[in-house]
């Protein structure tokens, strides 16, 4: 168990899990109720620029990198990825920073991580905030197509075996533009979106191990909830952007539906990166919810 720091501090520390893997946590900001961030796939934050200080302002919040993710090591060898095993590895964040019981925010796969962690711990779960993510199977819905689902497999097998070849494909996509100019002008509503946003984004994909990369969307593309959202008995925010692609619309509309007393946000104008593009609507509808819907565990939200 790290040894932690005053509360007043901003303080980060690296987690041995039981097998063998390390993630990072990072923790700021007081007040209850605690807050959890769960990434994207490939992500380490970039998506909470601007939601995860307000938050912070009125809120304990933590943050964490999965395995194989930012500041988080690559597993030992023989550990593959997957969702129920990101669960567990968040119950062990909230062990570790003094959290008895989070709300559980998660952006894109984040939203099947939060969904799973209710499912598999939910006493650990005060409530879900579910921005712009499927519950599950997000492959067979993107850009409401299967044509990532089939080709995933011809993707991992070449990447698997020539993984350099990969990583200077990877680099090269990003360092020359090619990465963010295609982004730009067909996944995220270059209108709203700033690029010194998304840039964080390719940098973090640039630095990570394409073979890993690769897992982790088989894993996420294996994964349902869909079946567990009648049970989710917590309160719930579902937010989606009209303009996603990543997520159709449909699926945050039929998530909200199928969740007892969910509640949803439908920013207009909004993508896959609505929170970015929209942060002031976004951010104050966090913030209200939590405040009408959360109450405040007796117990402090950490130390």
């Amino acid at each position: 168990m790290p040894r932690r720091p005053s509360r007043n501090q901003a303080r980060h520390f690296g987690l041995a899990r039981p097998d063998g893997a390390e993630v990072f946590v990072e923790s700021e900001g007081r007040g209850r109720p605690g807050v959890v961030l769960c990434d994207g796939l490939a992500c380490d934050g970039f998506a909470w620029k601007y939601l995860r200080p307000a938050l912070a302002s009125r809120h304990r919040v933590v943050h964490w990198h999965y395995r194989g993710h930012g500041r988080s090591p690559l597993p030992p060898p023989g550990t593959p990825p997957s969702i129920p095993q990101f669960a567990d590895d968040l119950s062990a964040v909230l062990d570790a920073t003094g959290l008895r019981k989070a709300v559980v925010m998660g952006h894109s796969m984040g939203v099947q991580l939060a969904l799973e962690m209710h499912r598999r711990h939910p006493e650990r779960v005060a409530a879900l905030v579910l921005i712009c993510g499927s519950p599950g199977h997000p492959l067979d819905t993107f850009h409401d197509t299967t044509l990532l689902r089939r080709a995933l497999p011809s993707l991992r097998r070449a990447t698997e075996r020539f993984p350099r070849v990969a990583r200077v494909v990877t680099r090269a996509s990003v360092r020359t533009g090619l990465a963010m100019e295609l982004a730009m002008s067909l996944e995220v509503n270059a209108h709203l979106l700033r690029r010194d946003d998304l840039l964080p984004y390719f940098t973090h994909v640039e630095r990570m191990d394409p073979r890993f990369f690769l897992r982790a969307m088989q894993a996420a593309a294996e994964h349902g909830a869909e079946e567990h959202l009648p049970a989710v008995d917590v309160p719930t925010l579902v937010v989606a952007g009209d303009r996603d692609r990543f997520t159709p619309t449909w699926l945050s509309r039929r998530m909200a539906l199928d969740i007892p007393g969910a509640e949803l946000l439908l920013v207009r104008g909004g993508s896959h990166t609505a929170i970015l593009e929209k942060p002031a609507e976004v951010n104050a509808a966090v913030l209200r919810f939590l405040r009408r819907r959360v109450r405040p565990s007796r117990r402090p939200a950490g130390p």
